[in-house]
């Protein structure tokens, strides 16, 4: 017999691989997950819907307890109408635990009229309503179950020795404020009187029946992240004239009392010099402009910035708030968005706060438009006096160099008396704060060139003029006796080219008249330098720069605003210009060590 032997089937077909394996796992993990989820799911419903119908039995069970007692016991313990029902209990049901709270009001039906209406109700305690919240804190995702229904007295109404206290709640834009929470304490009694309500859908919560008294209810509205608003006793020693006076209910009368309240916002601060350089613990004074009595405001802190110069402000009331430096080494230079900040409902609002070494007396002059608040750049500010004058432009920051004896090798502009190379034919030490020509054996070089140190404005900038003192060089230096070239960049490394160029872009030409206009292609960068060309057609004179100095604007440049610092005690003339609006000319009076001026301009 002949044997044919079997040829064996390839392994792939026998066995699996381990990418199938894995694969394979991965598919039934993902499948075993999604069961488990809806069978997670499924036990969750299942206890929601046992929680619910438990909630709804106890709240029924609380309502039926109310319409079996005697008419004059429904009421809440220490509150009105007073009863026997306690307002707030912690019940137990089928080993879940529930918060229980109850609400008892007197209505003033329609029927007979209605107290303070045509025709007055002078019984207005017609019904009471009786409403039953059930919550349980610790049921998974269930909304409180509310019952609520009224209950009749079995006999007619006499005549009412009380009042009623009407109160409505809104927003900051007059909207009603839907279940505001209203605590009322009655002040005026020995026994405690105590009413915790909410509003309807209209703002309002209506008090009837209430015991009269002169100023005996002290109203105090909440509402989960909203601000509060309040009554206050008067003739308190802390706040003797309060702007809302604790409630007078009148004997068959209607007292009317508003509050307002809304969304709370928060307020973050940050403390950097005008090349956004952060400075620590800076400390100010935060006031807002809600009063609760005669000049006794609402909110009132004063508080620092952290380590980093920074500093957040959370459950704040909208409202406007103004900012007062008083740290001792630093002063306010300037603030953006303008003193005072408004801080609307709900927002979050950031505030800069630029500071520079303080130096009293200090005058801030902020410079507005009076139809929008706004601030007003490139406004010219004078300020003068006999003996001062110094002129400065809103919305511009500057930086300026007065010496250049502490030698070069500076590559950035950290000691204000270096810079960073010269070709060694400037003298920046026989006659300190200058730079001059070098003189070699009684003779001034023909040239000399220095270039600066680097300076960082903090952020991208715009820039715009560049000045130099003095700014009539020597007639016997010829012409082009002090010209300067500028470069910028927008980041800084140890290979670092600058292009230096003159006023129309080009390294071809140069700035030779002070106050020049920097080149519109330089805006945009961070970093700046300059460069010196000094030159002198005599032997026997020099040319000299003893400051020089450009402006720009930044992210850390208060707009609408300038400093005037170091002044003397007196009167000065404020004086300020800007085209399209009407001069200002006012005398100031300055005294203190800061002070803030604030000018709203007319067009």
């Amino acid at each position: 017999m002949k044997f044919t032997p079997s040829t064996p089937r390839p392994f792939s077909s026998r066995a699996f691989t381990l990418v199938e394996v894995i694969v394979g796992a991965a598919v039934f993990l993902v499948i075993a997950l999604a069961a488990y989820n809806s069978y997670i799911g499924l036990f969750k419903l299942i206890d929601l819907g046992q929680y619910r119908v438990l909630a709804v039995s106890l709240a029924n069970e609380q309502f039926e307890v109310a319409r079996n007692m005697p008419y004059a016991d429904v009421g809440v313990v220490g509150s009105i109408p007073v009863g026997k029902i306690q307002h707030t209990q912690n019940l137990t049901r089928g080993g879940v635990p529930f918060t229980v709270t109850t609400i008892v009001r007197n209505v003033d039906l329609a029927f007979d009229g209605t107290i303070g209406g045509t025709p007055n109700d002078l019984s207005p305690a017609d019904n009471k309503l009786v409403e039953v919240t059930v919550s349980c804190t610790g049921c998974r995702n269930m909304a409180p179950i509310i019952l609520a229904g009224q209950v009749a007295p079995k006999n007619l109404e006499t005549a009412s020795t009380n009042g009623a206290l009407f109160i409505r709640v809104f927003d900051a834009s007059g909207q009603p404020i839907e279940d505001a929470n209203v605590h009322v304490v009655n002040v005026a009694t020995t026994t405690t009187i105590v009413i915790d309500d909410v509003t309807d859908v209209n703002g309002m919560l209506q008090l009837v029946d209430l015991p009269p008294g002169t100023n005996a209810y002290r109203i105090t509205v909440t509402k989960n992240g909203y601000s509060t608003d309040r009554t206050y006793a008067p003739n308190a020693p802390a706040n003797p004239f309060p702007t809302k006076s604790d409630a007078t209910v009148l004997v068959q009368q209607v007292t009317q009392i508003s509050f307002a309240i809304d969304l709370l916002g928060s307020l973050s601060f940050s403390s950097v010099t005008p090349l956004c350089v952060p400075v620590s613990n800076f400390d100010f004074n935060l006031q807002g402009s809600k009063e609760i009595g005669d000049d006794i405001f609402k909110y009132v802190s004063t508080t620092t910035t952290n380590g980093i110069g920074t500093l957040s402000i959370p459950g704040m009331e909208w409202d406007t708030y103004v900012v007062k430096p008083l740290d001792t080494t630093h002063d306010l230079a300037g603030i953006n968005p303008l003193n005072p900040v408004i801080l609307n409902p709900g927002a979050a609002q950031s505030v800069q706060l630029v500071v520079i070494p303080k130096d009293p007396k200090s005058l801030l002059v902020t410079v507005k438009d009076s139809a929008t608040q706004l601030p007003i750049s490139g406004a010219t500010v004078t300020l003068t006096k006999t003996g001062y004058s110094n002129i400065q432009t809103t919305g511009k920051g500057y930086i300026n160099q007065t010496d250049w004896s502490g030698g070069s090798g500076a590559a950035d502009y950290v000691s204000t008396n270096k810079y960073w190379i010269d070709d060694g034919r400037v003298d920046v030490t026989s006659t300190p704060g200058d730079v001059r020509l070098k003189n070699v054996f009684g003779s001034y070089n023909s040239s000399g060139v220095l270039e600066s140190s680097t300076f960082n404005t903090g952020s991208p900038s715009n820039f715009y003029t560049l000045t130099w003192q003095p700014t009539d060089p020597p007639l016997l230096a010829g012409n082009n006796a002090v010209r300067f070239q500028v470069a910028t960049n927008a980041t800084v490394t140890a290979t670092t080219t600058w292009d230096f160029k003159g006023p129309d872009g080009t390294a071809a030409t140069y700035y030779a008249t002070s106050s020049s206009p920097i080149h519109a292609s330089n805006n945009g960068y961070q970093f700046f330098r300059y460069r010196l060309y000094l030159a002198t057609q005599t032997a026997t004179v020099t040319p000299n720069v003893s400051d020089t100095a450009f402006t720009f604007t930044s992210s850390c440049t208060p707009p609408g605003q300038v400093i005037f610092t170091a002044l003397t005690a007196g009167t000065y003339t404020l004086n300020i210009a800007k085209a399209g609006y009407t001069t200002y000319n006012q005398n100031i009076n300055v005294s203190a060590d800061w002070a803030e001026v604030a000018v709203p301009m007319a067009p």
